[in-house]
């Protein structure tokens, strides 16, 4: 019976992790990120933001709410915040085709460096992979756990989810061989909309969830 339940609640865990978070949706906008990145960037990118989102979805697991009460934050707040980070860079993606991570990669004939900590931290880590309502999933799956065990299986499914994203945004890269440089520009600019559009509904689900509560 104990196994049983166990494995329901590992079943809600990472089904619930790997809906809100999508590690296909990351892939595509890596693509439309990196484009024009090597290989051995791309690699280290994937890397470094999987490595950054694991640590904040295990932060947030272990002291999100004492983190948001300590500083005052709201989750409506950060979903606001998030939803405007996104959408001054999906301007500059429909605008000029590419990612201000990748003009840096031009001045930089190693490819890396400011470009991997400019592009893992923001946007992929955050809010791609640990976005506002993936932190919210964690937070809330850890506080209604009631063993030890269930509290282990939410961060089996963290580790899971994050890497089933840095698969995802590595393996990306046949895509981008795939579709050419049309095909890059067009995905970029496409990508560039719906990331808008995304954006645009993480701000209001902020004001609205602001309204719900008054």
């Amino acid at each position: 019976m104990q196994l049983s339940l166990l494995f329901e609640y590992w079943l809600i865990t990472i089904s619930a992790l790997f809906v809100i978070v999508n590690p296909l949706t990351t892939a595509f906008a890596f693509l439309s990120l990196m484009s024009r990145a090597s290989d051995e960037t791309r690699e280290a990118v994937a890397r470094r933001s999987t490595l950054i989102a694991t640590g904040i979805f295990v932060t947030f697991a272990l002291l999100g709410g004492l983190i948001f009460k300590l500083f005052g934050i709201t989750l409506e707040a950060f979903r606001i915040a998030g939803g405007l980070i996104l959408f001054g860079i999906a301007m500059g993606m429909i605008r000029k085709g590419q990612d201000e991570g990748e003009e840096v990669a031009g001045d930089d004939p190693r490819g890396n460096g400011r470009l991997a900590q400019d592009v893992s931290v923001i946007p992929l880590a955050i809010p791609f992979i640990s976005g506002p309502g993936s932190i919210a999933t964690v937070m809330i799956l850890t506080s209604q756990a009631p063993t030890g065990w269930h509290l282990i299986l939410v961060f089996v499914a963290i580790g899971l989810t994050t890497g089933a994203c840095y698969l995802a945004m590595v393996y990306s890269r046949y895509l981008v061989r795939l579709l050419g440089d049309i095909g890059k520009e067009i995905v970029t600019r496409l990508f560039g909309i719906i990331l808008a559009v995304l954006a645009v509904q993480f701000v209001i689900n902020g004001v609205l969830d602001i309204y719900s509560g008054l």
